[in-house]
């Protein structure tokens, strides 16, 4: 699953480990997430968008919708 975290995070001037802070997740975790090695949670992903100000609609992208 593709994500534009990175970008949105960027925008927000918050660093991997600031998003994951409020997210209670790990900075490696974030990292993981924005180089698409790691699909979240459902939750995560509500909790990502919610820092971020957007929405998970927003944030992730399904390959399978893309091609």
């Amino acid at each position: 699953m593709k994500n534009h975290i990175k970008k949105f995070r960027s925008t927000a001037k918050l660093s991997q480990a600031e998003l994951a802070k409020r997210c209670k997740v790990s900075r490696q975790t974030i990292n993981a997430i924005e180089n698409d090695k790691y699909d979240p949670t459902l939750q995560l992903a509500f909790d990502i968008a919610c820092v971020l100000g957007t929405t998970v609609d927003e944030l992730f992208i399904s390959e399978s919708i893309e091609e």
